[in-house]
């Protein structure tokens, strides 16, 4: 058992198993015993079930406290790893929200019924996993090797907020997305979907030979994955001006993506409630990108402050959104009504 001690990104190898093992156990439960049956998710069983991730992230957010103070956890940048690892995770949680207009299209493009959704998110998990482990640990490098790493993305992340200050929304057409185009292009899609499948063997029509196509489920799968890699532009270097922390920073990114998941199908029907907390987001973006500037300067900014004026912040926009959009109604949802066929890929 000697082999768990090893040291893997500056942290024990029986930590990383640890996280991974409740992370699998988390899915495992999700896809096997909530939603066997694939059943539609109402927007309170929504509201439930991310109540149950909160709960999960705010426990192991106590467990890095325990593990710290007692000196079993011990940060590689001396930054306080319970502050860094909420600040992350809520900010992540916030940026996470911005995702669900984008995933929201992308089911209505291929029609996807909502009882096929949730399963094809939780599975979407899996890619996550990996896309943000490996875009952590190249930033981890990056950062190791070049100090200088932190000022780009500093100034990333103002320029960032900056632009969704002053910038419209533009619209997205799913139709047009290089992914839908080159998977369409290189892979045998069906023209409809196939319960929860993701690949069916069918009759090619030109040939009359068995092959192996992918389902519509399975392309709007990738997409989404691919836009979470876009989005994590944004999140990724904001987490590592907290804290450069690899363990802190996968752990934080992967609690809070594990709960939009659940939050998603409340989250699609109430988005409209949050229009202006995009504006809260891009003033966090600007203060973590200046706070990032002071760090490298000036030394370490005080990690509960910075944590207390995320908090702040976020908490002003959801609040002036909510009091802004009070009695507007439903508002709008872009998703189309499930539907058994699907737009070719």
């Amino acid at each position: 058992m000697e082999f768990l001690f090893l040291t893997f990104l500056a942290k024990p190898l029986w930590l990383w198993l640890m996280f991974l093992t409740i992370v699998v156990t988390l899915m495992a439960f999700d896809l096997g015993v909530l939603h066997r049956d694939n059943h539609e998710l109402g927007v309170a069983e929504s509201l439930k079930l991310s109540a149950f991730y909160i709960f999960i992230a705010i426990l192991f957010g106590g467990y890095i406290w325990w593990a710290w103070s007692n000196g079993t956890l011990v940060t590689s940048d001396g930054t306080n790893p319970v502050a860094s690892y909420f600040q992350g995770y809520i900010i992540e949680k916030v940026l996470s929200i911005d995702n669900v207009f984008v995933i929201s299209l992308i089911f209505g493009y291929f029609a996807i019924p909502r009882k096929y959704q949730y399963r094809a998110l939780v599975w979407g998990i899996i890619g996550v996993i990996v896309l943000r482990g490996v875009m952590i640990a190249i930033g981890t490098e990056l950062i190791s090797a070049y100090s200088w790493v932190t000022l780009v993305f500093a100034a990333f992340l103002a320029f960032t907020g900056i632009k969704m200050l002053v910038m419209p929304e533009g619209e997205t057409d799913i139709s047009q997305n290089p992914v839908v185009t080159f998977v369409s292009r290189h892979m045998n899609v069906t023209k409809e979907l196939h319960g929860q499948k993701f690949f069916v063997r069918q009759t090619n029509p030109a040939t009359g030979r068995l092959m192996l196509y992918a389902t519509p489920l399975l392309v709007a799968l990738i997409v989404i994955n691919v836009a979470d890699l876009i989005f994590a532009v944004d999140s990724v270097p904001a987490i590592f001006l907290i804290t450069t922390d690899t363990f802190i920073v996968y752990t934080a990114n992967i609690m809070a993506i594990l709960g939009l998941r659940a939050l998603y199908f409340a989250l699609a029907a109430l988005v409209h409630r949050f229009h202006y907390l995009k504006y809260a987001l891009a003033v966090v973006l600007i203060f973590i990108g200046l706070k990032g500037f002071y760090s490298h300067f000036f030394g370490k900014f005080d990690p509960f402050l910075s944590l207390g004026i995320t908090v702040g912040i976020i908490a002003a926009g959801i609040a002036y959104s909510l009091w802004k959009t009070s009695g507007k109604g439903d508002g709008h949802d872009p998703q189309v009504k499930p539907a058994e066929q699907a737009p070719p890929a």
